[in-house]
């Protein structure tokens, strides 16, 4: 396969708007999986294209990503509406091309190409809905999704360097991530005539001991296979009153909460406060990777690839701040590992844009993991455990 395959089929997908309806976008994958391979395809109802090779193995290898985007940047589209795809000093430029098309792309070849092993199931997923909370990989949970290992391909390239890292930023592997907890703290009071504070209850300043409460929380931390990963909680929001003369009766505080495996904020003593109640709206699962072999062996795929550039540097397991689809996944039981091209700071942005060598370098760190040796490694590791 040569690097300008990967380019073309990064720049095919890219081109295809998927911030308002993926369908298109899962069509092409669909097609390219079965013109260019013999696995079994599947496009479930929700949209999500699932394929495997050499369904049945005893053990099942996902490498997932997803073909929605966020929307696109005025810059990042033309009058008609097309999506901008630029290419220029050794990177290409536009909406979704670090998260993640190009990482997709990368996916697809490496399923396509990889030598497997007659005991190891090959599954490419590319899910729907991921930047709305993981809709799709849940329903794909639900329907029995439920490989024993999984590569997400979200960014990981750089993690491990300084601030100025070089310009080949290294492509780590993530053995953890955080989620994201997001809740309303609501505090109910007795509306009165501001002239005569006695005679009402102000919400505002219950919500504002809810708030000193928040402070003192301390956020949560978790050590998931020697790396530290700290959450953070923090108020984004407050509102509260109907006008200048009118004590008020109600006020709503936003929290925002980074979670960590295991380890949640005791965000509930907020309710030990007169006329204080906290609901959860969302909540976005962390990820902690349950099988440091499955780890170990992605770090070695990734450090076999970058032997093969002496300026690339050394992989090392790293965190990931950003929750992913692989939170869903490893609270369904599956190991994972996040691997992908995109650094940090491009993602969502109006210059978003991914190395072209990394993609290549991706390519070559799924199919290296998804090759026999790995599969070998498995086999062995489950003989020893049961003897």
């Amino acid at each position: 396969m040569s690097d300008r395959e990967l380019l073309d089929l990064t720049r095919r997908l890219v081109g295809i708007a998927s911030h308002e309806d993926e369908t298109a976008a899962g069509d092409a994958v669909e097609s390219w999986l079965r013109s260019e391979t013999d696995a079994a395809v599947e496009r479930d109802p929700d949209g999500n294209v699932i394929a495997r090779r050499n369904p049945g193995g005893s053990t099942a290898l996902a490498l997932v990503g997803h073909h929605d985007v966020v929307p696109p940047a005025d810059r990042q589209t033309t009058d008609t509406g097309e999506y901008v795809i630029e290419e220029r000093d050794g990177r290409l430029y536009g909406r979704g091309v670090a998260d993640m098309k190009g990482a997709l792309a990368a996916c697809l070849f490496a399923f396509r190409d990889a030598e497997i092993h007659d005991d190891l199931e090959l599954v490419l997923a590319s899910f729907v809905e991921e930047e709305h909370g993981g809709i799709g990989a849940r329903a794909a949970i639900d329907r029995g999704f439920a490989p024993e290992f999984a590569v997400v391909a979200e960014g990981s390239t750089g993690y491990s360097a300084p601030d100025d890292r070089p310009t080949t930023a290294v492509t780590d592997v993530a053995v953890a991530h955080r989620g994201r907890r997001g809740s309303t703290i609501v505090a109910s009071g007795e509306s009165a005539h501001a002239s005569e504070i006695d005679a009402g209850e102000n919400a505002v300043y219950r919500a504002c001991d809810a708030v000193d409460v928040v402070r003192d929380l301390p956020a949560p931390g978790a050590t998931v296979l020697g790396k530290r990963l700290a959450g953070s909680i923090t108020v984004t929001e407050i509102e509260g009153g109907t006008a200048m003369n009118v004590i008020p009766d109600r006020c709503t505080v936003t929290v925002d909460e980074r979670t960590v495996p295991n380890d949640r904020t005791p965000l509930e003593r907020v309710e030990t406060i007169d006329g204080v109640e906290w609901r959860v709206d969302g909540d976005l699962p962390p990820m902690a990777c349950s099988n440091e072999s499955f780890a170990d062996a992605a770090i070695a795929a990734a450090r076999a690839v970058h032997e093969q550039d002496p300026d690339a540097g050394t992989p090392e397991r790293v965190t990931k701040p950003h929750a992913t689809d692989a939170g869903w996944l490893a609270s369904a039981g599956t190991a994972c590992v996040v691997c992908g091209p995109a650094e940090p700071g491009e993602a969502h942005t109006e210059t978003e844009s991914v190395s072209i060598d990394v993609l290549d370098r991706c390519r070559g760190i799924y199919r290296a993991l998804a090759g026999r040796e790995f599969a070998e490694h498995v086999l062995r590791e489950r003989e020893a455990d049961r003897s």
